[in-house]
């Protein structure tokens, strides 16, 4: 998948060119839940071989990334990521199974994630995508942000009548403000998604976890992580090689007697 930088961002997006969000990405521990970018400059694809609608597309949104030589056009910088199902399609089009699991991944991916201290900022189920292996990876960068910059919030009660029905929030949200109990107007809106998502990750939605994570990260606790589920770990699928964990060596035992 070929991914270009807009020009400009539209209101309420805070986004600009800047690249600093990628070069976190690199230097940072991806945990096998955020997808690699190889970075390329001056790419030229021949024209005939792209669509006319794309290159209108190209032209109107990021201008100054392009430029025509002889036939071919050249693409001034690009990031180049693996190509996965958006996980809003697979979750569409997919079975009870599907959902199951894509949503259990997803849940899974970005506890992962922020306690390794990244907070995605865009959790839209657009912004993941499904890899050929089933794993839910995400690969929209503009708005991630260091989990312990963040200010983790509950939502205050309403004051009055009208702050309970206003369509705009009733109290001040500062710009690394996040508050998890309003993730599920979002996530939530299909039944069966609702009903799988509460099943896995019933607390996604409690600051209390998100707050645990930070004081974490803040005292210099890192969490281990491992980029395969725990019945595919050779301690597991060969307890008698490698052991099992929470028994004791059958081995060591005896050379202890």
């Amino acid at each position: 998948m070929f991914k270009l930088i807009k020009d400009a961002f539209p209101p309420p997006k805070e986004t600009t060119r800047e690249k600093d969000k990628y070069q976190l990405v690199k230097r940072h521990d991806r945990l096998g839940r955020m997808a690699d970018t190889l970075e390329y400059s001056s790419v030229a694809l021949p024209l005939a071989r792209l669509n006319d609608a794309l290159v209108r597309e190209l032209e109107k949104e990021a201008p100054s990334m392009i430029e025509y030589e002889d036939e071919k056009l050249v693409i001034r910088h690009v990031y180049i990521e693996r190509r996965m199902v958006p996980l809003n399609l697979f979750l569409q089009n997919g079975s009870d199974e599907d959902i199951e699991h894509g949503i259990k991944e997803y849940g899974d991916a970005i506890k992962q994630l922020i306690q390794a201290n990244i907070f995605p900022g865009d959790m839209l189920y657009k912004n993941f995508g499904v890899t050929r292996h089933g794993r839910v990876v995400f690969y929209d960068y503009d708005e991630i942000e260091y989990l312990t910059d963040c200010n983790v919030r509950r939502v205050p009660p309403p004051r009055n009548e009208e702050d309970e029905l206003s369509g705009e929030p009733w109290y001040t949200v500062g710009p690394y403000d996040i508050f998890p109990e309003t993730y599920g107007t979002f996530l939530l809106g299909d039944p069966r998604v609702r009903e799988a998502f509460m099943r896995h990750h019933a607390d996604f939605f409690d600051p209390a976890l998100w707050q645990r994570h930070k004081e974490q990260l803040l005292r210099g606790e890192l969490a281990d992580f491992f980029p395969y589920d725990r019945d595919v770990r050779f301690c597991v699928r060969y307890p008698a090689r490698f052991g099992n964990p929470g028994q004791p060596d059958a081995q060591a035992s005896a050379r202890a007697a």
